[in-house]
This record gives C-alpha cells, structure tokens and sequence, in this order.
C-alpha cells in the first residue's frame, strides 16, 4: 500500500486529496492518513512542494546550474563539503554525481550578478573545491515532470470526403 501512495502522491503532486487516494485504492480515509502519516515519520516523504512558473509573474529569478570538483576529506567523503554547501539559502538542490564532475548545485538569485558573487565568494574559495563551471538556465521547459507551456497544436490536416 505505501509503494501505491507514493506513486500516486508522485504522480499528482498536490493536485490529489487523501480521499482520492483512499477512494482509488479501495481503502479508507483513516487508513490513508495512518500510512501517509508513517511515511513522513519515517522521512521517506520528505516535503510537499508547490512548483512555480516564475517567468509568468512580476519576481525576476535567475537559476544556476553549478559544476564542482571537489576533493573529498578523509573519512567524510563529499558528504561534509555538501552539507556546508547545502546550508545557504540560495541552494535549491545539490548532488553528488558521477562522470567529470563531484557536486551539481543549484542555485537562485536575483540577478546574473548575484548568482556570479555567491559563486565567487563562498562557493570557489572553499578549500576542498577544485574548480567550479556555471550554466546560467536561460528557460525553462519542463521541471520535476510538469511542462511549464504545452503550446501543442493540433497539425493534423482535415480530411473530407
């Protein structure tokens, strides 16, 4: 029953409420709330998250893609590096990776400028980061499975007899 309310959760985001789910699986309300409940507690749902458009309003964001290398410390690995990176609040995600790269960190800010500053001033003078290689995201097409415009058409041509 959990690996179905999480799907169903996944899938829907917040569009669903727990008697819907309740009413899809054929189980009730209560037994929704008592295994949602022990989903959370158990921190394997994590957090409930409103994905917003922000080019569709007034706020000006600007979002970066960050590359480092790092080196990681002895005993820790990269999980102490991370967690000094992923306490700033301009962080929205961090990642441990495998390829050219160790961390992919995301960031927001106000500006091209702002976003450059935090890069050049705490993110590059950190000891263990070898080398750090912004990508400023110039739009956004589709974020967590949700296509922000579907401007599809319908192209077919109309046939008549």
């Amino acid at each position: 029953m959990d690996d179905n309310i999480l799907r169903i959760l996944e899938k829907e985001k917040n569009n669903v409420s727990r008697a819907k789910i309740a009413h899809m699986l054929g189980i009730s309300d209560a037994e929704v709330d008592a295994e949602i409940k022990k989903l959370e507690d158990n921190n394997i749902i994590v957090g409930y998250k409103t994905l917003i458009n922000w080019d569709k309003t007034d706020r000006e964001v600007v979002t970066a893609l960050i590359e480092l290398r790092v080196t990681p410390q002895r005993g820790e690995g990269f999980d102490k590096i991370a967690e000094r990176i992923y306490k700033y609040p301009q962080v929205t995600s961090l990642y441990l990776m495998s390829g050219a790269y160790d961390l992919a960190v995301t960031i927001e800010g106000r500006t091209m400028k702002e976003v450059a500053l935090f890069v050049a001033q705490k993110l590059a003078p950190m000891d263990d980061i070898i080398s750090t290689a912004t990508h400023f995201v110039l739009k956004k097409y589709k974020e967590e499975g949700i296509v922000f415009e579907d401007d599809e058409k319908d192209t077919r041509q109309v046939i008549t007899l």
